[in-house]
């Protein structure tokens, strides 16, 4: 319980569209073992560009992905150290159900976003950030958008509907976030992100502990979503951590001069450093400690008060708080629990995800479903 309070606060199945079905479990037969290879964003998305926006210091560059022609937009925020690739399984089940658009950013200090103030993570400068994107992308007049956030992503997705940065919203819907849950999750939550990993040796090392960890519990999504986790650094090591087999050079008196100075030249480039790559967290979420609290205090009554029809979904209903569930009561906003997922809802039950908010998006006439497909 203490480890899913710890995700809560902070966000996190793989491939459709290019290969695999989406949700399969990929369950393997007997002596088969399971693949965490990395799978490619363009499996998923269809597109993908830098969106620059200007601020006080010069201009800021968000990596978005993107897919669908038609229809309104689903503008997607990820979970705290995650990325917009966190949205790919999902994205493409939603666009298999509904006429949408779907958009999933890169927030600050996130992904491949590139921000001149890349510490600032205090909600209004992110709420501030997600205008901005919408403007760069459609300008004065954007198209009907529906904002969906996961975790930290769905707290910002509330501070901006609440500001208004989006003149066109059409509703709001919030995943596995709860602002009594994530206060109680706080005064911990040091303690837990020193007990992950700080660094892995590959890319596939890091997939697999995503999902032996419980933090991803679909391993599709965990293939395609990690990459936008961690990042490549090359890290210097010394020779006399390489096998020796590396450097050992056997000089025969008989050999030949050229041959002797070539043997030399190896050794002396054994006696260097040798670089090695490994795989650390793109986010140091630990430094962001500061802006928890604005992120999570007052959500509730900030999520109550925006007048956009509201749809939350969760993994547990004990993860409501008493405001929302009066709010609940009074028909404030739908809620949906999902069970048998972990605080990664979207990843683990994508389809789950896509069925609620295509029934939800229908049921209130901003889109239809598509043709042939069976609700």
């Amino acid at each position: 319980m203490e480890k899913q309070l710890h995700l809560n606060l902070l966000a996190s199945r793989p491939p459709i569209a290019g290969g695999l079905q989406s949700g399969s479990k990929m369950r393997m037969g007997p002596g088969r073992k399971r693949d965490f290879s990395p799978l490619p964003w363009s499996h998923y998305f269809e597109t993908m560009e830098d969106v620059e926006v200007e601020n006080d210091n010069g201009k800021d560059v968000f990596r978005i992905y993107s897919s669908g022609s038609h229809g309104p937009v689903l503008l997607l925020l990820h979970g705290g150290g995650h990325s917009a690739l966190s949205w790919a399984v999902f994205t493409s089940v939603i666009c298999s159900r509904i006429n949408c658009r779907v958009v999933a950013m890169d927030l600050r200090a996130h992904g491949d976003t590139k921000v001149k103030n890349s510490e600032d993570l205090s909600a209004d400068s992110m709420a501030k950030d997600i205008g901005k994107v919408v403007e760069g992308l459609y300008g004065e007049n954007p198209p009907p958008i529906m904002i969906i956030g996961h975790s930290m992503g769905g707290a910002i997705a509330v501070h901006t509907a609440a500001a208004n940065h989006i003149p066109s919203l059409l509703g709001l819907c919030v995943i596995d976030v709860v602002e009594g849950t994530a206060m109680d999750a706080l005064n911990s939550m040091q303690n837990f992100l020193r007990s992950r990993p700080k660094t892995f040796k590959s890319l596939e090392n890091a997939i697999e502990w995503s999902v032996k960890s419980g933090q991803i519990r679909n391993i599709e999504s965990a293939r395609v979503s990690m990459g936008g986790q961690v990042k490549k650094r090359e890290e210097p090591i010394s020779s006399q951590g390489v096998s020796n087999s590396i450097g050992e050079v056997i000089i025969e008196e008989e050999e030949e001069e050229g041959e002797e100075e070539s043997n030399n030249k190896r050794m002396k480039e054994d006696d260097q450093e040798i670089k090695k790559s490994i795989f650390t967290w793109r986010v140091d979420l630990s430094k962001t400690e500061k802006y928890w609290e604005g992120w999570f205090v007052g959500l509730s009554s900030l999520f109550l008060s925006c007048s956009v029809p509201k749809l939350l979904l969760l993994a547990g209903v004990d993860r409501l708080d008493k405001d929302l569930t009066i709010g609940q009561m009074q028909g404030k906003f739908q809620m949906q629990v999902l069970h048998q997922c972990g605080h990664a809802v979207h990843e683990d039950a994508p389809e789950k995800v896509a069925d609620a908010i295509a029934k939800f998006m229908v049921r209130h006439k901003f889109t239809e479903f598509k043709e042939g497909y069976l609700c």
